[in-house]
């Protein structure tokens, strides 16, 4: 008999090295346990500009988070034209480059991306346009109604729970994955659990 895939949402902000780990641990997962990543789209120019007023921003993480909506943008224009199956492989490709190959500055990453995947370019104009905002802000908040907004980027549902994280690095592999995703699942399950944290001393590894 086989077990019954569950899926999982998976909320992230293409920008975020944070939620790009975490989504490395899940494709992980998929390999050691049943369950598939089901990729949705939120904001961290909407949550902090917008939701948060731009409380506590620095100028310089402000005009981050003002150019943060352009990747966002075309991964909304690429899912709503394309079909929300081209989320997945897209955000691959743009977190390859943005975060393993540490292009964060280089304006071609969404070109070669959309070319990797073998979407159009003509998806770049979605940067530059609020045309797709309303399906970003929707997907974003199925996430942050729930799970509140003193958290970031990643959210994923677990055992019908939405969960701001897990916030780790570098990336479980094979059993470990897994292992940890067992935890989670019985941190979801057990009522009036809220928080588990500690500060972080490390900076993201990609490796």
């Amino acid at each position: 008999m086989h077990e019954t895939v569950v899926e999982v949402p998976f909320w992230f902000d293409p920008l975020c090295p944070w939620a790009w780990i975490t989504s490395r641990w899940l494709l992980e997962v998929e390999q050691v346990r049943p369950v598939h990543a089901e990729w949705r789209l939120m904001s961290l120019a909407y949550l902090n500009l917008i939701q948060r007023e731009g409380k506590g921003l620095s100028p310089q993480y402000r005009a981050f988070m003002e150019n943060a909506w352009g990747p966002v943008r075309v991964c909304a224009a690429a899912s709503q034209k394309h079909g929300p199956q081209v989320l997945g492989p897209l955000y691959t490709a743009i977190g390859q480059r943005l975060h393993v190959q540490r292009r964060r500055d280089d304006p071609t990453v969404i070109p070669e991306a959309l070319e990797e995947v073998g979407l159009p370019k003509t998806l770049l104009a979605a940067a530059d346009t609020s045309e797709f905002d309303p399906a970003i802000i929707g997907s974003h908040h199925e996430a942050f109604d729930e799970v509140g907004l003193d958290v970031g980027t990643p959210v994923l549902r677990i055992a019908g729970r939405a969960l701001f994280g897990p916030v780790i690095t570098p990336a479980p592999r094979a059993e470990a994955a897994g292992r940890l995703w067992d935890g989670l699942v019985l941190i979801a399950s057990t009522e009036g659990f809220f928080e588990l944290k500690t500060t972080r001393t490390v900076k993201p590894d990609f490796t």
